[in-house]
C-alpha cells in the first residue's frame, strides 16, 4: 500500500510533462517552458496564426543578406503618405524566394559558353546565376558602405543609402566580376516585383501594393460587373482560390 501511494504523484507528474511537452505547433513539438505555460486552447491558436505566415521563413539569405536587402528595397520603394514600403510589404522575402528557386538558378536561360561582355540595353550577360550576383553585390555594397562611410550599408541614414545605391546605379564603384548597375537594375526590377507580385509569393502583404493601386488581384471572374460603371473591387489574391 506504501508503495502504490509513493507511485502515484511520479506517474501523475510524468503524465504532466508528457501532456506538456507534447503540443505541436506548426509541425514543431513545443516543450519546456513553453509546453508548460501555454493552455491547449492557446496552442491551437498560435498554429492558426503561424499558419497564415508560413511564406515569412528566409530559403536562400543569410540574416545579415536579408537585412541588406530589406534596407535597400525600402530605400528604393520607401514608405510614404500612400501607403507602407518595400520592408512592411515583405519585398526582401519575397526576393529571397525567388533567388532559390528557378529565377535564381537560370534554369529556364541558356547558360553555357562561350560568354561575350553585352550591351547594357541587354542585362547581364555571364556565367553567374543571379543567386551568385546577389552574393557578390551585396557584400561589395557593405564593402563600399564601410570604405565611404565607415557603417555597414544597414546602419547608414537614409541619404547615405540613397548614395551608395546610387554609386551601384552608376557604375562608381569598381567590381571585376559583376556590373553594378547592372545588379542595382536587377534589384530595382526585383522590388517593383515583390511589392505588386501575388501574396503568395511573400511580397505584396495584405494586398497592400494593390490596394494603393485600386487593382483587383486574381478575380475569378468580371461576369457580374463587366457591362456596369466602374465599381472598385476587393482584391483577391491566389490563395483565396485555393481550395476552391
Amino acid at each position: 500500500m506504501t508503495e502504490e501511494k509513493k507511485e502515484k504523484p511520479d506517474l501523475l507528474s510524468r503524465r504532466k510533462f508528457i501532456r506538456n511537452t507534447g503540443y505541436t505547433v506548426g509541425g514543431l513539438a513545443v516543450g519546456g517552458v513553453l509546453g508548460s505555460i501555454l493552455p491547449l486552447g492557446t496552442a491551437k491558436k498560435h498554429k492558426e496564426e503561424t499558419a497564415q505566415n508560413f511564406n515569412r521563413a528566409l530559403m536562400y539569405f543569410t540574416p545579415e543578406q536579408f537585412r541588406i536587402v530589406e534596407a535597400a528595397t525600402e530605400r528604393i520603394y520607401p514608405k510614404d503618405e500612400h501607403g507602407p514600403g518595400a520592408k512592411e510589404l515583405g519585398v526582401a522575402f519575397f526576393i529571397d524566394h525567388q533567388l532559390a528557386g528557378d529565377w535564381g538558378f537560370n534554369s529556364r536561360e541558356y547558360m553555357q559558353a562561350p560568354f561575350f561582355k553585352g550591351e547594357k540595353v541587354q542585362g547581364f550577360q555571364g556565367r553567374l546565376k543571379r543567386r551568385d550576383i546577389f552574393d557578390i553585390a551585396l557584400r561589395e555594397l557593405n564593402n563600399h558602405s564601410q570604405s565611404v562611410y565607415k557603417k555597414d550599408f544597414v546602419d547608414l541614414k537614409g541619404d547615405e543609402k540613397d548614395s551608395i545605391l546610387k554609386d551601384f546605379e552608376e557604375d562608381k564603384v569598381n567590381i571585376t566580376t559583376i556590373s553594378p548597375s547592372g545588379f542595382f537594375n536587377m534589384l530595382r526590377s526585383s522590388t517593383l516585383e515583390g511589392v505588386y507580385s501575388d501574396p503568395l509569393y511573400g511580397g505584396n502583404k495584405n494586398m497592400d501594393g494593390w490596394k494603393m493601386r485600386n487593382y483587383p488581384g486574381s478575380q475569378m471572374a468580371y461576369a457580374s460587373v463587366i457591362e456596369k460603371d466602374f465599381k472598385k473591387i476587393k482584391p483577391q489574391s491566389l490563395q483565396n482560390h485555393m481550395g476552391k
